[in-house]
């Protein structure tokens, strides 16, 4: 076979370099695809992208490798590009674990896998390829055929007793985007010291080796399982029914992705009768053609306002939304039971108090309550969970880092028997052992089940809530995204993150900042005194703890957020060009008359924070 001559299109990427059109390391890794021979496959493609001068989309696809994070591998889909999703990169993630898990359990084992995908643009095709490669290495594979969710895939990884998973999902990502999600033994996304493992061999791949899925399937090392783990899913969410009221009316969407194949069931099965989806985004579909933005993510309010507006014409009581991979709750209801109410979605760290309340709730009723049973959440996630689950008698572990991976560690290390909620503030939730995840159909059980019960004393979760901020304190939370794109986005997002390390403010909205964490290096500081270390686990994670307002509680010595406290944290995001701030405020529990008015203060106190931070970063 004659080698192609990519004479000319090497000297067109050296002269996109020199004019400054595209990076060195654009230029490097772009000759390296045209001319060596395990990127064979991708040259032409490459080559017809550099006659067309489509420089800024090649500069965008190679100005850097795409990490394999401490999850899995996440970005926007193009045909060719070390910084992009494609078969060669899907390819190289799924050679790269692998060999991992090869070397790790060595030469006699007999691995395999648990494979699942969403309803994302080439879910099938990626999960497909993972499944070419690892059977290539030697695994054998249980694959899910069809939309499935992601909480399922952790546990048909745990059911089979699968030596790792791999679920093809960007989860709330925009349409361009996919990615894969990889799970070791036991169900939970990787953790230390796989996850460092993994990631050093998929950065050395060289040979992506493949075998067919259609002879593997005829030969039977391939097997589809989903009808059985479809059956003993549902049986396993439906374990956490509770006793109680079923009259409900329910419009539910999914976004376009996979819920229907959990949530549905799973409401049916605990008997809510009055279930109905919401028809524009029924459908699955991976460019999530009717949800605003096209980005199918329950975090967003705006999501819901279509559902919303039909619940209030037909006179439902709740609405649920999952994001596509249906591992992500959000949900909706009327300010109050009175004909023609207004209605108000839920925040994350509002649902998280809501449904802490309900799971631990629900373990009574079904007499599974003990001594040490315990929650767990984040360093982020709201402290009125933290005064929620300590008024019933549950321990609480609020010192988990971002991420559902270290909430499930959490459950092994301190003992599933025990294990009554875990939750954090971006619409994740989980009761349950069955998952090692978070799970929108477990949340969806714990909504609707409080929501009638709440119905029938003729209330609703938002009055239910404000029970619980004149109980526990008024808690407010705020979250704030800045999204930093393209090659220089990553550049900037380091520069912010290293400027508040170096030069933390002294105030933020008005406030005193009375400490500083850095867990990345583990280590805290207030004003005017030396560093000194705590214990923990490091991540990009910065936090600034404030002065109290309105009797706000001290920080404790291991680092944790008291339950009523002031607080801004700043977090780069390790699977999107963006940086998350989390804002925090409360105030000591009062009286019913003075709630609105304490809100309000609370809500202007979030504003002035917003604007100092925005002003301090520069964005």
């Amino acid at each position: 076979m004659t080698t192609p001559d990519h004479s000319t299109r090497l000297a067109a990427i050296d002269a996109a370099r020199a004019a400054g059109t595209i990076t060195d390391h654009s230029a490097r890794t772009m000759r390296a695809w045209l001319t060596e021979p395990r990127y064979a496959e991708f040259a032409a493609e490459l080559a017809a992208r550099i006659d067309a001068g489509r420089w800024k989309e090649l500069d965008d696809a190679y100005w850097t490798v795409i990490p394999f994070g401490t999850g899995g591998r996440r970005g926007t889909m193009y045909p060719v590009g070390s910084n992009a999703i494609n078969d060669r990169t899907i390819g190289e993630s799924a050679q790269g674990l692998a060999e991992y898990v090869r070397a790790t359990l060595g030469p006699e084992a007999k691995p395999t896998c648990s494979i699942a995908y969403d309803t994302r643009h080439r879910s099938d095709h990626f999960a497909r390829l993972c499944a070419e490669v690892l059977l290539a290495a030697g695994f054998r594979i249980y694959f899910l055929r069809g939309f499935r969710s992601t909480p399922e895939l952790s546990f048909t990884v745990r059911e089979t007793k699968s030596t790792c998973g791999i679920m093809v999902t960007a989860s709330h990502n925009p349409p361009s985007d996919n990615a894969v999600k990889v799970y070791w033994s036991g169900g939970v996304q990787v953790l230390p010291p796989h996850d460092k493992g993994i990631i050093d061999r998929v950065m050395n791949v060289d040979e992506v080796r493949r075998e067919s899925f259609d002879a593997a399937v005829a030969d039977g090392r391939v097997q589809f399982v989903e009808a059985a783990m479809d059956r003993e899913f549902v049986a396993a969410v439906l374990k956490l029914s509770a006793p109680g009221p079923r009259d409900l009316s329910i419009l539910y969407t999914p976004l376009h992705g996979v819920g229907a194949s959990a949530v549905v069931p799973v409401l049916r099965g605990a008997g809510f009768e009055r279930l109905r989806l919401y028809g524009p985004h029924e459908k699955p579909d991976g460019d999530f053609p009717n949800v605003p933005g096209h980005v199918a993510n329950p975090e967003n309010p705006a999501v819901l306002t279509g559902p919303i507006e039909e619940a209030r014409a037909r006179g439902d009581d709740l609405v649920l939304a999952s994001d596509p991979d249906c591992d992500r709750l959000g949900a909706a209801a009327p300010l109050a039971r009175a004909p023609g109410s207004p209605w108000g979605t839920l925040t994350g760290n509002q649902l998280c108090a809501l449904l802490c309340d309900q799971a631990i709730a629900g373990r009574r009723a079904r007499g599974e309550s003990r001594p040490g049973d315990f929650i767990v959440t984040t360093l982020v996630t709201s402290g009125l969970v933290r005064r929620v689950a300590e008024a019933h008698g549950v321990v609480v572990d609020d010192t988990e880092l971002v991420g559902f991976k270290w909430i499930c560690s959490a459950i092994d290390r301190l003992g599933p028997a025990g294990f009554v909620f875990g939750t954090e503030e971006s619409h994740g939730y989980l009761a349950g052992t069955h998952v090692r995840d978070k799970d929108a159909s477990v949340a969806a059980l714990l909504m609707a089940e409080q929501a009638a019960a709440l119905k029938a004393a003729g209330r609703t979760p938002h009055e239910k809530l404000d029970e619980l901020l004149l109980r526990h304190g008024c808690h407010q939370e705020r979250q704030i995204s800045i999204m930093l794109p393209g090659a220089s986005g990553m550049g900037r997002m380091k520069e912010i993150m290293a400027t508040l390390r170096a030069k933390p403010p002294a105030t933020l909205g008005g406030l005193d900042v009375v400490r500083t964490r850095d867990q990345a290096s583990l280590t805290t500081w207030t004003p005017g005194s030396k560093p000194a270390a705590y214990a923990g686990v490091k991540s990009d994670l910065v936090i600034f703890d404030l002065a109290g307002l309105d009797g706000a509680g001290t920080i404790l010595p291991d680092g944790r957020f008291p339950a009523i406290s002031n607080a801004v944290a700043a977090r780069p995001s390790g699977t999107e060009p963006k940086i998350k701030f989390y804002l925090f405020t409360a105030a000591p529990p009062g009286d019913a008359a003075s709630l609105a008015a304490t809100k309000a203060r609370l809500g202007e106190r979030l504003d002035s924070l917003e604007r100092d931070l925005r002003t301090l970063v520069g964005v």
